[in-house]
């Protein structure tokens, strides 16, 4: 392997919808630059990048893989990614290292929204992006409804850089634009012949080629003028011009290739090595903790951790890269998010599951290494000395959640164990253990997200996990006002226990006019764990009951508030004014207040009309227009309030209101729904009142469970 620097790297990424080509694509590239002796393919499973068991069974791309290739006198390292917005993870994690996004859209289907997704993250770091129309050799093949609907969800700086000049089953020959030739490849793809333009397509070439002077002049001092004294530029210029266009986010080209049949591969890997910025040529990143940071080889060492993964036999795999300085084996730092020194005692280069050990990595550089004992995903590693800390990559919120457990108490421990450290890798899963709902919930980014969680589970750890339908977290309030009297007495032999309360309990709201004919003499209002508040009011006069029992009192509330009486969820918004009671010189103790204010309670907030709050989440969906009324319609069986739609693209964006014990399964169903052209996001809105015949409902069923 070449040794490099800095300006002889160029850090891609592939993005794009499942289904686009990306494997394929990247195996060519890789064959085209001498990486590899031979194509594999998805079908026969020997792709360098997809080499997993469970893609090999799923036939998809799930992780993202590192691989390079040396092109000319430079390294291009190529990260592949998911096209399922289940992992979208993944492509967070790989956008936040490349210099440069390949966005790649399948010509038959045009722009899909798994490029949707991609492109906001593109746009969030400011991304250099080449696209690629891949599969020109597809029967349903369309570049320009492609191209068109690409310029109006991506904008006008999209500028094909070529065309194709047969499109479909017989696609063989790309006009480059750029170069002004056509490429005529042989029927099984590889070398092009170089021809001049037919004279039929001299005018719409011409066109284009002066769309990418235009941007090239307005990129650099005296082109521009240039370019008016004489008409054009010489192709150094025209190379100038648009490698800053392109830096600048100013110029996005558009390429055309197959994959599969090894054709234009070659033309987009030469201008990834001559055109895209190399790590120095991109801005300086700015840092979390203040300043910023510059790919300078000659720096202190600084590097970032961008993914971590568990393997058998190896243990802890940390893909990184080097964002200053010069790293070698043996080096010692100081991780910057836990304060802990990690020594590197082994440096690798990644191609795909080979690893090829390395002396030395350069600012800029993406490497490998394995056994950090303190390092994960999002960490920044430093130099003795150095105070730096790179801004952490965020993920989306989760959209789907599952309720865990195991056929045994032994299992859910080793269950509970192997999750952690999944959870350790993968940033979009969240393991929470519910001490509300008394359940191991997991959180993820959709079904085909958690099933594979599932299968990694089985396969690595040993481990089986069910699923089930997590309970929801409901809160009870009330709606009225009602008084309650209630004595606790016990008696058995001694002391015993004595506690008399007079309490009554009312709806809370912020703003609400005080009490009428009470004496208050104490009262706290404190915002409760679970959300809402709780407003107690000490209105005991005469020394009926020593203050010295208000402590109980409340503990005894608090303890009937986490248990409510209707479904056992936690009560919030109620207001408690304890105005009388009895107390007795020998069994009254902390105890017995306690007792009877928890029965206090539960007796006045039955009677004062309770009512059920449900937790609503706010949901958007894009969907292709021709969905939009399945998708309407299945949001109405979900109890939804539909608050507005927009257009997005060539997408309908529908916004809606809908309980969370309505969205189980929702991804699936929408998937199923529009052949999984469609996607959604869900954030927690407020709680709402539950419709009286669920809320029935779900107090029998409470009632039910209580009697079992």
């Amino acid at each position: 392997m070449m040794s490099t620097n800095t300006q002889n790297l160029r850090n891609v990424v592939l993005l794009g919808h499942s289904g686009s080509g990306k494997t394929t694509l990247i195996e060519t590239m890789l064959y085209e630059g001498g990486a590899i002796k031979r194509r594999g393919s998805v079908e026969t499973r020997n792709t360098v990048s997809d080499y997993t068991d469970i893609e090999h069974d799923r036939g998809n791309t799930i992780f993202s893989h590192q691989m390079f290739v040396n092109w000319k006198n430079n390294k291009i390292n190529i990260i592949d990614t998911p096209g399922f917005d289940d992992f979208v993870g993944e492509t967070v994690s790989s956008l936040k290292v490349a210099d440069t996004a390949v966005i790649v859209l399948n010509a038959a289907n045009g722009v899909e929204v798994g490029t949707e997704i991609v492109w906001e993250y593109v746009e969030k770091y400011q991304t250099p992006a080449i696209f690629v129309i891949n599969q020109m050799d597809h029967p349903k093949a369309d570049f320009e409804k492609t191209l068109e609907q690409a310029k109006e969800r991506f904008g006008n700086k999209l500028l094909p850089v070529q065309y194709p000049y047969n499109s479909g089953a017989g696609f063989n020959a790309i006009i480059d634009a750029l170069r002004m030739v056509m490429y005529e490849f042989p029927a099984d793809g590889g070398k092009p012949e170089k021809k001049p333009i037919p004279k039929n397509e001299m005018e719409k070439a011409n066109a284009m080629h002066n769309a990418l002077v235009e941007v090239a002049a307005e990129n650099e001092e005296g082109l521009m003028e240039k370019y008016f004294e004489e008409g054009n530029l010489s192709e150094e210029e025209l190379a100038k011009g648009i490698t800053i266009a392109l830096a600048k986010q100013q110029f996005f080209p558009v390429f055309v290739t197959s994959g599969l049949k090894d054709m234009g591969s070659g033309r987009l890997m030469g201008f990834i090595d001559d055109i895209a910025p190399s790590p120095a040529e991109r801005p300086p990143r700015k840092l979390e903790n203040g300043g910023e940071i510059s790919y300078d080889p000659a720096d202190k060492t600084t590097l970032f951790i961008y993914k971590t993964l568990s393997e058998p036999q190896v243990g802890m795999v940390s893909y990184f890269k080097v964002l200053s300085g010069t790293l070698k084996p043996g080096d010692e730092l100081i991780n910057a998010n836990n304060g802990e020194v990690e020594r590197i005692s082994q440096l690798f280069v990644a191609e795909g599951k080979d690893r090829t050990p390395v002396s030395e990595m350069v600012a800029g550089d993406l490497g490998v290494t394995v056994k950090l004992k303190y390092g994960h995903s999002n960490n920044t590693l430093n130099s003795k000395g150095l105070d730096r800390k790179v801004r952490p990559m965020e993920f989306p919120e989760s959209r789907i959640r599952k309720a865990v457990s195991a056929d045994s108490s032994a299992d859910m421990e080793k269950l509970v164990t192997a999750l952690h450290k999944i959870e350790e890798e993968d940033p979009t899963l969240k393991v929470e253990q519910s001490a509300e709902l008394k359940q191991t919930i997991l959180h993820g980014q959709g079904q085909l997200h958690l099933d594979l969680v599932k299968q990694r589970l089985q396969k690595e750890f040993g481990v089986k996990m069910n699923f089930g339908n997590p309970k929801i977290p409901y809160r009870e309030t009330i709606t009225g006002k009602s008084d309650a009297d209630y004595r606790h007495k016990k008696q058995s032999g001694g002391a015993g226990q004595f506690g008399e309360i007079h309490m009554r309990v009312e709806n809370f709201y912020d703003g609400m006019d005080e009490p009428t004919g009470m004496n208050i003499r104490q009262k706290d209002i404190e915002d409760l764990p679970w959300g809402g508040k709780l407003a107690f009011y000490w209105c005991i006069v005469g020394g009926t009951i020593d203050n010295r029992y208000i402590g109980a009192i409340k503990k005894g509330i608090m303890q009937q508030m986490k248990e409510g009486p209707l479904t056992g969820s936690h009560c919030q918004n109620v207001r408690v004014c304890v105005y009388d009671g009895k107390m007795h010189s020998v069994d009254s103790n902390d105890i017995s207040f306690q007792l009877a204010a928890s029965g206090a309670f539960r007796e006045a907030f039955q009677n004062a009309k309770p009512q059920l709050l449900e937790p609503v989440y706010h949901v958007e969906i894009l969907c292709p227009d021709e969905d939009t009324g399945d998708v309407m319609g299945d949001l109405q069986t979900r109890r939804a309030m539909i608050s507005g739609m927009d257009s997005e693209g060539h997408y309908q964006k529908i916004i809606a209101e809908v309980p969370l014990a309505e969205m189980h399964d929702y991804g699936s169903t929408l998937r199923s729904i529009t052949g999984g052209r469609a996607k959604f996001s869900m954030k927690f809105s407020d709680y709402q009142l539950v419709p009286p015949n669920v809320q029935n409902e779900l107090v029998k069923t409470h009632a039910g469970l209580q009697e079992a």
